[in-house]
């Protein structure tokens, strides 16, 4: 089996493919039922040698890519109802003349500076006053504490991403990123690049990224557990923010050591990522699967569109989808 350099995301009512030369190829299916594809050419990279250090890489890389979904699932979102064409409201007008912005762009700063403030809620100041409230016998060790806190902390994780699973939207979302890995399988395999074919290959993929979200919180608990344990509560939830980026740092470079062998190390390694994957993919429909290979089609030349694919589909039918989950298949 071939190694394939593209890596791709689910966004909304699509998928986004990413080549190693930084080319970002994003197709959606919109409203009305139709496919669009675009294709953003790689940006010149910075030359600076610090920035290819290893842990510092792995801070770029995070930051780029959190910067670069953001982005795609904001445009997804526009392409999604470009087909809807509705007049701006006076609010939105006076909005945009205000601050130069749109409503979109205004509510998309918003909910970053909303979902930043729940996540160090949610993985960082709720763990930290768990072990604040619980009654610690005299003299425990405060390694103890941390990893504690630590444990709490991906307890959360795996309920949060469980919970948000239950919303329509997000659960379109988990079917999306499962396309988007059998399509990238049945590449890898040299299978005819068809929603057919694809369809036979599994959801999960080593190198997916909840692998390393995994990565990120077992090295967290880690991590933390080797500092000194703050008592003080401010304190101690300042350090596990200020610390984030290096933490990311050391788990890029512990999937890059996982990912490049096959050795039992770094199965056992790989083996939870993988099993957290059935709750961030579920099994695709077709219609998903032509959205997922017209993005990869789309990097895998450069933006270059293949006479044999078209940019813009058939709107489905209720027949086509009926057919769609007759298709599917089981794990």
């Amino acid at each position: 089996m071939k190694r394939c350099s593209v890596g791709g995301q689910a966004v909304m009512e699509g998928v986004m493919m990413r080549t190693m030369s930084g080319g970002i190829a994003l197709a959606v299916r919109k409203s009305d039922g139709s496919i669009v594809t675009e294709y953003t050419p790689k940006k010149e990279k910075s030359k600076n040698p610090i920035l290819k250090w290893p842990v510092v890489r792995g801070v770029v890389a995070f930051v780029d890519s959190l910067a670069t979904g953001l982005k795609m699932m904001t445009r997804s979102a526009e392409l999604y109802g470009e087909a809807i064409d509705e007049e701006p409201s006076r609010f939105e007008k006076w909005i945009a003349k205000k601050t130069g912005k749109d409503v979109m762009e205004i509510a998309i700063i918003i909910a970053v500076i909303l979902a930043a403030g729940l996540a160090i809620g949610l993985f960082v100041l709720l763990p930290s006053l768990f072990t604040q409230l619980v009654h610690w016998k005299e003299g425990s060790a405060r390694i103890l504490k941390s990893l504690a806190e630590g444990f709490v902390r991906l307890f959360i994780f795996l309920g949060y991403i469980t919970a948000i699973s239950l919303m329509k939207d997000i659960r379109r979302v988990y079917m999306y990123h499962g396309a988007e890995h059998k399509t990238i399988a049945c590449y890898e395999h040299d299978a005819p690049l068809t929603p057919e074919s694809a369809m036979q290959y599994s959801r999960l993929h080593a190198r997916c990224g909840t692998n390393y979200l995994f990565l990120v919180m077992a090295v967290s608990i880690l991590f933390f557990a080797m500092l000194p344990y703050a008592e003080n509560l401010f304190l101690r939830v300042l350090t596990r923010i200020v610390f984030l980026p290096l933490v990311a740092g050391l788990a890029y470079e512990v999937l890059k050591l996982a990912a490049a062998t096959d050795a039992l190390w770094a199965r056992i390694i790989r083996a939870p990522g993988l099993g957290l994957q059935y709750l961030t993919t579920r099994e695709p429909e077709r219609a998903m699967l032509e959205v997922a290979i017209a993005a990869f089609n789309l990097a895998i030349n450069d933006g270059v569109i293949s006479q044999e694919e078209p940019t813009e589909a058939v709107p489905e039918t209720p027949e086509k989808k009926e057919q769609d989950s007759s298709n599917q298949v089981s794990e």
